[in-house]
Protein backbone atom coordinates (compact mmCIF):
# COMPACT_ATOMS: atom_id res chain seq x y z
CA UNK A 1 0.00 0.00 0.00
CA UNK A 2 1.58 3.85 -1.51
CA UNK A 3 1.37 6.83 0.97
CA UNK A 4 1.24 10.08 0.19
CA UNK A 5 4.77 12.11 1.12
CA UNK A 6 2.20 13.96 3.93
CA UNK A 7 0.01 11.40 5.43
CA UNK A 8 2.97 10.30 8.12
CA UNK A 9 2.01 14.27 9.53
CA UNK A 10 -2.12 13.61 9.42
CA UNK A 11 -1.65 10.39 11.30
CA UNK A 12 0.93 12.13 13.78
CA UNK A 13 -1.72 15.00 14.99
CA UNK A 14 -4.56 12.49 14.50
CA UNK A 15 -2.00 10.34 17.14
CA UNK A 16 -1.35 13.42 19.10
CA UNK A 17 -5.09 14.10 19.63
CA UNK A 18 -5.98 10.89 20.45
CA UNK A 19 -3.29 10.17 23.09
CA UNK A 20 -4.56 13.90 24.98
CA UNK A 21 -7.74 12.48 25.55
CA UNK A 22 -6.18 9.08 26.65
CA UNK A 23 -3.27 10.79 29.31
CA UNK A 24 -6.63 12.52 30.41
CA UNK A 25 -8.32 9.55 31.21
CA UNK A 26 -5.68 7.81 32.45
CA UNK A 27 -4.61 11.11 34.70
CA UNK A 28 -8.35 10.79 36.18
CA UNK A 29 -7.96 7.15 36.98
CA UNK A 30 -4.30 7.56 38.91
CA UNK A 31 -6.31 8.72 41.69
CA UNK A 32 -7.99 5.12 42.30
CA UNK A 33 -6.17 3.05 40.63
CA UNK A 34 -2.46 3.81 41.24
CA UNK A 35 0.42 4.30 38.75
CA UNK A 36 0.57 1.03 37.53
CA UNK A 37 -3.25 -0.17 37.55
CA UNK A 38 -3.71 3.26 35.51
CA UNK A 39 -0.62 2.23 33.15
CA UNK A 40 -1.94 -1.07 32.65
CA UNK A 41 -5.55 0.34 31.10
CA UNK A 42 -4.05 1.87 27.78
CA UNK A 43 -2.39 -1.63 27.08
CA UNK A 44 -4.91 -4.65 28.88
CA UNK A 45 -8.48 -2.58 27.47
CA UNK A 46 -6.38 -0.93 24.21
CA UNK A 47 -4.98 -4.93 23.23
CA UNK A 48 -9.02 -5.96 22.00
CA UNK A 49 -9.22 -2.39 20.06
CA UNK A 50 -5.73 -3.46 17.86
CA UNK A 51 -7.22 -6.87 17.67
CA UNK A 52 -10.32 -5.21 16.05
CA UNK A 53 -8.01 -3.30 13.50
CA UNK A 54 -5.89 -5.81 12.48
CA UNK A 55 -8.63 -8.16 11.78
CA UNK A 56 -10.53 -5.65 9.89
CA UNK A 57 -7.38 -5.24 7.88
CA UNK A 58 -6.91 -8.92 7.55
CA UNK A 59 -10.40 -8.98 6.04
CA UNK A 60 -10.46 -5.97 4.00
CA UNK A 61 -7.04 -6.48 2.25
CA UNK A 62 -6.98 -10.43 2.65
CA UNK A 63 -3.63 -10.23 2.88
CA UNK A 64 -1.83 -12.87 4.94
CA UNK A 65 -0.24 -12.44 8.43
CA UNK A 66 2.95 -11.45 8.78
CA UNK A 67 5.77 -13.59 9.64
CA UNK A 68 8.21 -11.88 11.04
CA UNK A 69 12.03 -12.79 11.21
CA UNK A 70 14.77 -12.96 14.68
CA UNK A 71 15.18 -9.09 14.23
CA UNK A 72 11.75 -8.66 14.77
CA UNK A 73 11.16 -9.70 18.37
CA UNK A 74 13.95 -7.90 20.25
CA UNK A 75 12.97 -5.08 18.59
CA UNK A 76 9.41 -5.18 19.87
CA UNK A 77 10.24 -6.68 22.96
CA UNK A 78 12.35 -3.59 23.71
CA UNK A 79 9.68 -1.11 22.69
CA UNK A 80 6.86 -2.94 24.72
CA UNK A 81 9.07 -3.05 27.85
CA UNK A 82 10.67 0.16 27.73
CA UNK A 83 7.24 2.25 26.64
CA UNK A 84 5.55 0.37 30.08
CA UNK A 85 8.20 2.32 32.30
CA UNK A 86 7.91 5.50 29.78
CA UNK A 87 4.17 5.53 30.77
CA UNK A 88 4.48 5.08 34.97
CA UNK A 89 7.02 7.67 34.97
CA UNK A 90 4.43 10.31 33.06
CA UNK A 91 2.00 9.53 35.29
CA UNK A 92 3.84 9.36 38.46
CA UNK A 93 5.04 13.10 37.11
CA UNK A 94 1.53 13.98 36.78
CA UNK A 95 0.72 13.63 40.41
CA UNK A 96 3.68 16.00 41.42
CA UNK A 97 2.81 18.57 38.94
CA UNK A 98 0.06 20.08 36.35
CA UNK A 99 -1.38 18.19 33.28
CA UNK A 100 0.47 20.61 30.68
CA UNK A 101 3.78 21.06 32.20
CA UNK A 102 4.23 17.25 32.83
CA UNK A 103 3.21 16.97 28.60
CA UNK A 104 5.95 19.33 28.29
CA UNK A 105 8.34 17.96 30.29
CA UNK A 106 7.84 14.15 28.71
CA UNK A 107 8.28 16.35 24.95
CA UNK A 108 12.01 17.14 25.38
CA UNK A 109 12.65 13.55 23.99
CA UNK A 110 12.74 15.04 20.11
CA UNK A 111 16.08 15.44 20.50
CA UNK A 112 16.95 12.07 21.96
CA UNK A 113 14.65 10.23 19.30
CA UNK A 114 17.15 11.95 16.43
CA UNK A 115 20.24 11.00 18.42
CA UNK A 116 19.21 7.53 18.98
CA UNK A 117 17.63 6.81 15.49
CA UNK A 118 20.73 8.31 13.93
CA UNK A 119 22.84 5.79 15.44
CA UNK A 120 20.54 2.81 16.04
CA UNK A 121 18.24 3.04 12.52
CA UNK A 122 20.35 5.28 10.27
CA UNK A 123 17.42 7.93 9.80
CA UNK A 124 19.23 11.18 8.69
CA UNK A 125 18.12 14.33 10.15
CA UNK A 126 18.73 17.62 7.79
CA UNK A 127 19.89 20.61 9.00
CA UNK A 128 16.66 22.22 8.55
CA UNK A 129 14.72 19.34 11.01
CA UNK A 130 17.57 19.85 13.62
CA UNK A 131 16.28 23.33 13.71
CA UNK A 132 13.07 22.70 13.87
CA UNK A 133 13.83 20.36 16.65
CA UNK A 134 15.67 22.59 18.74
CA UNK A 135 12.98 25.36 18.58
CA UNK A 136 9.66 23.01 19.05
CA UNK A 137 12.01 21.35 21.94
CA UNK A 138 12.85 24.95 23.16
CA UNK A 139 9.44 26.11 23.25
CA UNK A 140 8.78 22.79 25.86
CA UNK A 141 11.50 24.14 27.96
CA UNK A 142 10.62 27.54 28.05
CA UNK A 143 6.96 25.89 29.23
CA UNK A 144 8.37 23.91 31.96
CA UNK A 145 10.43 26.67 33.53
CA UNK A 146 10.02 29.68 35.36
CA UNK A 147 13.22 32.12 36.43
CA UNK A 148 15.16 30.61 39.07
CA UNK A 149 14.47 27.50 38.76
CA UNK A 150 12.22 24.90 37.71
CA UNK A 151 8.40 24.77 38.20
CA UNK A 152 7.29 22.30 40.36
CA UNK A 153 11.12 21.29 42.05
CA UNK A 154 13.00 18.59 40.92
CA UNK A 155 11.10 15.48 41.45
CA UNK A 156 8.22 15.81 38.27
CA UNK A 157 11.24 17.51 36.58
CA UNK A 158 13.06 14.28 36.60
CA UNK A 159 10.47 11.98 36.50
CA UNK A 160 9.01 14.19 33.34
CA UNK A 161 12.71 14.38 31.63
CA UNK A 162 13.19 10.31 32.78
CA UNK A 163 9.09 9.36 30.93
CA UNK A 164 10.68 11.67 27.65
CA UNK A 165 13.90 9.62 27.37
CA UNK A 166 12.50 6.00 27.77
CA UNK A 167 9.86 7.08 25.22
CA UNK A 168 12.42 8.01 22.64
CA UNK A 169 14.12 4.45 23.22
CA UNK A 170 10.57 3.11 23.00
CA UNK A 171 9.71 4.95 19.31
CA UNK A 172 12.98 3.49 18.34
CA UNK A 173 12.64 0.10 19.10
CA UNK A 174 8.78 -0.15 17.36
CA UNK A 175 10.02 1.62 14.40
CA UNK A 176 13.00 -0.90 14.10
CA UNK A 177 10.21 -3.65 15.02
CA UNK A 178 8.32 -1.80 11.81
CA UNK A 179 11.28 -1.78 9.64
CA UNK A 180 12.92 -5.30 10.47
CA UNK A 181 9.40 -6.90 8.60
CA UNK A 182 10.40 -5.62 5.75
CA UNK A 183 6.61 -5.28 4.25
CA UNK A 184 5.60 -2.85 1.15
CA UNK A 185 1.98 -2.90 2.79
CA UNK A 186 3.05 -0.18 5.62
CA UNK A 187 -0.16 -0.46 7.09
CA UNK A 188 -0.02 -4.29 7.67
CA UNK A 189 3.35 -3.51 8.77
CA UNK A 190 2.13 -0.99 11.46
CA UNK A 191 -0.92 -2.73 12.54
CA UNK A 192 0.84 -5.95 13.37
CA UNK A 193 3.61 -4.74 15.02
CA UNK A 194 0.83 -2.49 17.33
CA UNK A 195 -0.72 -5.67 17.98
CA UNK A 196 2.32 -7.92 19.05
CA UNK A 197 3.71 -5.05 21.47
CA UNK A 198 0.14 -4.43 23.19
CA UNK A 199 0.07 -8.45 23.83
CA UNK A 200 3.43 -8.49 25.17
CA UNK A 201 2.26 -5.50 27.12
CA UNK A 202 -1.25 -6.48 28.42
CA UNK A 203 0.61 -9.90 29.40
CA UNK A 204 3.78 -8.46 31.15
CA UNK A 205 1.76 -6.22 33.22
CA UNK A 206 -1.54 -8.28 33.99
CA UNK A 207 0.84 -10.74 35.45
CA UNK A 208 3.37 -8.70 37.93
CA UNK A 209 -0.13 -7.17 38.91
CA UNK A 210 -2.21 -10.53 39.97
CA UNK A 211 1.13 -11.77 41.91
CA UNK A 212 2.30 -8.50 43.36
CA UNK A 213 -0.48 -6.20 43.18
CA UNK A 214 -3.99 -8.73 42.91
CA UNK A 215 -6.28 -5.66 44.66
CA UNK A 216 -5.18 -3.26 42.30
CA UNK A 217 -5.97 -5.85 39.25
CA UNK A 218 -9.43 -6.65 40.59
CA UNK A 219 -9.93 -2.68 40.64
CA UNK A 220 -8.75 -1.75 37.50
CA UNK A 221 -11.29 -4.70 35.96
CA UNK A 222 -14.44 -2.96 38.53
CA UNK A 223 -13.22 0.27 36.86
CA UNK A 224 -13.74 -1.22 33.35
CA UNK A 225 -16.63 1.61 31.72
CA UNK A 226 -13.81 4.05 31.69
CA UNK A 227 -10.97 2.15 31.59
CA UNK A 228 -12.54 1.08 28.01
CA UNK A 229 -12.94 3.99 26.85
CA UNK A 230 -9.06 5.27 27.48
CA UNK A 231 -8.33 1.61 25.98
CA UNK A 232 -9.93 2.35 22.92
CA UNK A 233 -8.63 6.52 22.62
CA UNK A 234 -4.88 4.78 23.54
CA UNK A 235 -5.10 1.99 20.80
CA UNK A 236 -6.41 4.55 18.12
CA UNK A 237 -3.54 7.00 19.39
CA UNK A 238 -1.16 3.75 19.34
CA UNK A 239 -2.27 2.80 15.97
CA UNK A 240 -1.75 5.94 14.24
CA UNK A 241 1.77 6.78 15.84
CA UNK A 242 2.86 3.20 13.97
CA UNK A 243 1.67 4.49 10.77
CA UNK A 244 3.50 7.55 11.09
CA UNK A 245 6.98 5.58 12.37
CA UNK A 246 6.09 3.36 9.09
CA UNK A 247 6.23 6.35 6.87
CA UNK A 248 8.99 8.72 8.98
CA UNK A 249 11.89 9.02 10.42
CA UNK A 250 11.23 8.58 14.44
CA UNK A 251 12.62 12.39 15.17
CA UNK A 252 10.28 13.98 12.71
CA UNK A 253 7.21 12.16 13.59
CA UNK A 254 7.83 13.50 17.22
CA UNK A 255 8.73 16.49 16.71
CA UNK A 256 5.42 17.25 15.06
CA UNK A 257 3.75 15.07 17.78
CA UNK A 258 4.62 18.85 20.39
CA UNK A 259 1.26 19.45 18.86
CA UNK A 260 0.25 17.44 21.98
CA UNK A 261 1.22 20.16 24.11
CA UNK A 262 -1.09 22.46 22.51
CA UNK A 263 -3.97 19.72 22.41
CA UNK A 264 -3.21 19.72 26.13
CA UNK A 265 -3.49 23.24 26.96
CA UNK A 266 -6.87 23.03 25.85
CA UNK A 267 -7.42 20.64 27.62
CA UNK A 268 -5.66 21.47 30.71
CA UNK A 269 -7.87 25.33 30.49
CA UNK A 270 -11.27 23.30 29.72
CA UNK A 271 -11.22 19.89 31.39
CA UNK A 272 -9.11 20.69 34.26
CA UNK A 273 -9.66 24.70 34.77
CA UNK A 274 -5.30 25.39 34.87
CA UNK A 275 -4.95 28.77 33.37
CA UNK A 276 -2.63 29.62 30.90
CA UNK A 277 0.74 31.83 31.84
CA UNK A 278 2.41 34.11 29.56
CA UNK A 279 5.58 31.55 29.90
CA UNK A 280 3.95 28.72 28.93
CA UNK A 281 2.09 30.80 26.07
CA UNK A 282 5.39 31.79 24.53
CA UNK A 283 6.74 28.17 24.97
CA UNK A 284 4.02 27.17 23.07
CA UNK A 285 4.77 29.85 20.07
CA UNK A 286 7.82 28.29 19.93
CA UNK A 287 6.54 24.54 19.28
CA UNK A 288 4.43 25.97 16.87
CA UNK A 289 7.12 27.66 15.04
CA UNK A 290 9.50 24.18 15.01
CA UNK A 291 6.40 22.66 14.03
CA UNK A 292 6.19 24.75 11.10
CA UNK A 293 10.01 24.45 10.29
CA UNK A 294 9.47 20.80 10.09
CA UNK A 295 6.67 20.95 7.57
CA UNK A 296 8.59 23.63 5.42
CA UNK A 297 11.73 21.02 5.52
CA UNK A 298 9.27 17.99 3.86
Amino acid sequence: MTATPWLWAVFTVAAAFAQTIRNAMQRELTASLGTVGATQVRFLFGFPFALIFFAALLVVTGAPVPRPGFYFWPWVAAGAFIQIAATALMLAAMGERSFVVTIAYTKTEPIQVALFGFIVLGDVVTPSMLAAIVAATLGVIVMSTKPGGMVGGIKPTLLGLASGGALALAVIGFRGAILSLGLADYVMAATFTLVVGLAIQSAALSLYLSLRRPTVMFALLRAWKPSLFAGFMGALASQFWFLAFALATAASVRTLALVEVLFAQLVARYGFGQRTSAREAIGMALVVCGVALLLLAY
